[in-house]
């Protein structure tokens, strides 16, 4: 029996080991690349079909909370009481429920305890040795559980596994059925400047505090079809998989400060004062964001620390998570955007250290970014999108916390300026992916990070034309993909396993789709199909099998090839020129039409490769030529500034061969008549070796005589019967003196030095023989000179 068992073991990690394997005949030199992806997707149910789409049986839990929440300032402590509502949706029996204590990510006792490796230095900060020391007792922090009861309450039992709580029910949830249970907490608030957490307070120099509020109440894990509990561990890179519902909070806090947060506030008339009640209402209609919270007042609101407590009340609806924030020193202003007819408040809180610039440019971003998201993904669904300077980049319903400071003269940085407006655009974008179209962030770094950093390229693209983006274009990955294969993983690898967070999980995942649009689907068969995917999962939970049918279904294009190549393997494209034949036709009649020849061949010399350190990258060209685009600066003209004025100027090869063509039907000779309207006709044969494994699109430029260019593209499906080497004829009415291969950069090619034709001096081109070929043979019909035609001009 042992003996069995042991055998069938060892199939049974055969039959994995095989299936982790992505190509079926990694020995060919063909067909394995253009695989279709296959088993390695989940297989197609009634929850989620072949096309990409939702099934018709495809469900989601829910859950609604209230909430109310106690800030006390000076002991830095968070107090809070829940009511929870759980809707069992699911065809599955529950016994017990899995909750998120992300805020035990602080505490030394209870964090995921993924640890990484750590090493000795010559100097080390105090700091350091402090957290070592730390580690080795419980520092306080993390939830803080007082009570947890049913509807009726009773006790509950729960265990805590480091930032998981598992609550076991009393009685099996049935399919349709719903619990209610309460839960009493407190947690210690930590330093975020200290701790680097995405929740917490900074401490402003002059000794008030900015609270951010952030994954901060015990909330459900995502029960889902396609994995059961999400349960994974917050270790403080995995974001959040969470479940849509309503929520009821009611927020106490010291009465000199300002709250903003996720939803829509209910009780403003009691809050604010009269004069901020009247900017509020004026900024309903307001062209320009208005201040409803002035500079003036936020100095005023720092001279004294007020004694007693204010209860500010906000709703939403259909959001899988909650925010706020909380400050004496916020001034916050608002204007409107208007949604295909909906009004949607824009709005920015931020420290008069920040004045400078988000007074400025903030909630215009904000404006613009839910605007152009809107045109590329699904209407903004909520009734308001904030951004707030927290010295922090962090997303969640709503709102988002972002950086973007001046210097005390009030003066800044070029960097600083698009630093923060890339944030704002960023994580204010994160409202649609993954707030709205709601991936698990956990497993799937990329379909939130990724997806999100692609549209705000979009969006940076339609701010300015001149705008610095740093991810998106091909040619900016090129450091990463030529990395050491042992500093690389797959786009498709959990978030806490991956060196190279940010080029893995934002930056790759976005070049490849700004790849799909500009240079391999085109933008029309793009826009359309990555709108489908946004509009068939808004408010569900996708995973990237839904992701890659939905864009396949959509637009009529075989991407598996792209899908493998880009998300499933670490292979770089280096893509070479390595020999190129060049011939012109002979104009001298002739009188024989040979059947074929033997072509001589001859090497290239390694060519060599020059460029701007500037580049116009292909976006930039199609943005600034299509002129339905107008760029936010332009519209605006309130936006520009001195480095908008600075980047303008306003502010202070040689081997060719003899060949001969091959005529593959019946030909005869022509005349030198009809010989004279090929004397312009070019013939370059180049063979393309692909020597970084990733096969992508040919696109060959060539550069004549007289100045002018001509590019010519070949879809990657040329590689499909030889993923190593492809040769490729083009013809062209004039003499190349240089042929450049990926010219706009756009495939992301780790080596442009053998990108280019010619080094050194071109020699003469050889001739070959053009010949009119008669009608081509249908099928079953013989080749060559038959018995009967030997016969017959035997008796001429």
């Amino acid at each position: 029996m042992k003996k069995i068992v042991f055998v069938l073991f060892v199939l049974m990690i055969s039959v994995i080991a095989h299936a982790q394997n992505i190509m079926n005949n990694p020995t060919s030199n063909h067909g394995n690349k253009f695989e279709q992806l296959g088993t390695i997707l989940p297989t197609p149910n009634e929850y989620r079909t072949a096309s990409g789409a939702p099934g018709p049986k495809y469900w989601q839990q829910r859950a609604d909370y209230i909430i109310k929440a106690e800030l006390d300032e000076a002991k830095l402590l968070l107090k809070g009481t829940e009511t929870i509502t759980y809707y069992n949706n699911a065809p599955d029996v529950l016994t017990y429920i899995w909750l998120q204590l992300d805020e035990n990510q602080h505490s030394t006792v209870n964090n995921a305890n993924y640890q990484d490796a750590s090493t000795l230095e010559n100097a080390i900060a105090t700091n350091q040795l402090e957290k070592l020391a730390a580690a080795k007792s419980d520092n306080g922090y993390g939830h803080k559980i007082a009570k947890l009861t049913d509807a009726l309450g009773k006790p509950l039992k729960y265990i805590i596994n480091k930032t998981m709580m598992r609550i076991d029910l009393p009685a099996p949830l049935k399919p349709g059925q719903k619990f209610v249970f309460n839960v009493a907490w407190s947690y210690k608030i930590a330093d975020r400047m200290t701790f680097a957490g995405r929740g917490g307070y900074e401490m402003l120099e002059d000794g008030n505090h900015l609270f951010t509020m952030a994954q901060w109440f015990p909330r459900l894990c995502v029960y889902s079809d396609f994995q059961g509990w999400q349960n994974q561990q917050f270790s403080g890179r995995g974001e959040f998989a969470l479940t849509f519902g309503n929520y009821d909070v009611t927020i106490t806090v010291p009465s000199d400060h300002i709250v903003l947060s996720t939803g829509v506030c209910q009780n403003y008339s009691q809050v604010l004062s009269p004069a901020q009640m009247t900017r509020w209402n004026q900024a309903q209609t307001a062209k320009e964001p208005i201040e409803i919270a002035t500079l003036e007042e936020a100095n005023k609101r720092t001279e004294g620390k007020a004694t007693s407590s204010k209860t500010w009340l906000y709703k939403a609806e259909n959001v899988r998570d909650f925010a706020w924030t909380s400050s004496r020193r916020y001034i916050w202003d608002a204007m409107p955007v208007y949604i295909e007819g909906k009004k949607v408040m824009c709005m920015s809180g931020y420290p008069k250290e920040a004045y400078g610039l988000y007074r400025k440019y903030s909630t215009k971003a904000v404006a613009h970014t839910i605007k152009t998201y809107s045109k590329f993904s699904i209407p903004y669904p909520y009734p308001v999108a904030q951004s707030i300077e927290a010295s922090n980049g962090m997303e969640y319903p709503m709102i988002c916390f972002n950086n973007g400071r001046t210097n005390k003269d009030g003066s800044y940085a070029e960097a600083t300026k698009y630093g923060m407006i890339g944030v704002i655009i960023h994580e204010v974008g994160h409202n649609f992916f993954p707030m709205i179209v709601n991936s698990d962030e956990r497993q799937w770094s990329w379909m939130d990070e990724g997806l999100n950093t692609f549209v705000q390229f979009l969006t940076e693209e339609l701010w300015d034309n001149k705008y610095p983006t740093r991810r998106g274009p091909a040619r900016l990955i090129t450091d990463y993909m030529r990395l050491p294969k042992d500093q690389l993983e797959p786009i498709m690898t959990n978030s806490d396993n991956i060196i190279q967070f940010g080029p893995n999980a934002y930056a790759k995942p976005a070049t490849g789709l700004n790849i799909l649009r500009e240079t391999i689907m085109g933008r029309e068969l793009f826009d359309y199909a990555f709108k489908e995917y946004a509009r068939r999962w808004a408010f569900k939970h996708p995973t990237p099998a839904d992701l890659f049918r939905t864009m396949e279904d959509a637009s009529a294009e075989d991407l598996d090839w792209f899908w493998r190549g880009w998300f499933y393997s670490i292979e770089p494209c280096d893509i070479a020129i390595e020999n190129i034949k060049h011939a012109v036709v002979n104009t001298t009649p002739n009188t024989d039409a040979p059947r074929a020849t033997n072509p001589m061949t001859r090497g290239l010399d390694k060519p060599l490769f020059s460029g701007a350190a500037a580049f116009d990258d292909i976006s930039k060209q199609r943005n600034r030529n299509d002129k339905s685009i107008i760029f936010q600066t332009d519209a605006d003209t309130s936006l520009r500034d001195f480095y908008w004025r600075y980047t303008r100027g306003l502010e202070g090869y040689d081997s060719t061969f003899k060949f001969q063509v091959q005529a593959n039907s019946p030909a005869s000779p022509l005349s030198s008549e009809d010989l004279a309207k090929y004397q312009n006709t070019h013939l370059y044969e180049i063979t393309f070796a692909n020597k970084g494994g990733l096969v992508m699109p040919l696109i060959v430029e060539f550069t004549f005589e007289d100045g002018t260019k001509e590019t010519e593209k070949i879809p990657a499906q040329v590689w499909r019967k030889n993923e190593n080497k492809v040769t490729k004829l083009f013809m062209t009415t004039k003499k190349a003196v240089s042929i450049q291969l990926d010219p706009l950069k756009e495939t992301a090619d780790i080596n442009e030095s053998n990108n280019k034709w010619p080094n050194g001096t071109v020699s003469e081109p050889s001739k070959f023989n053009i010949f009119k070929a008669g009608a081509g043979r249908g099928r079953g019909q013989s080749s060559g000179v038959n018995p009967m035609q030997h016969a017959m001009q035997k008796g001429q």
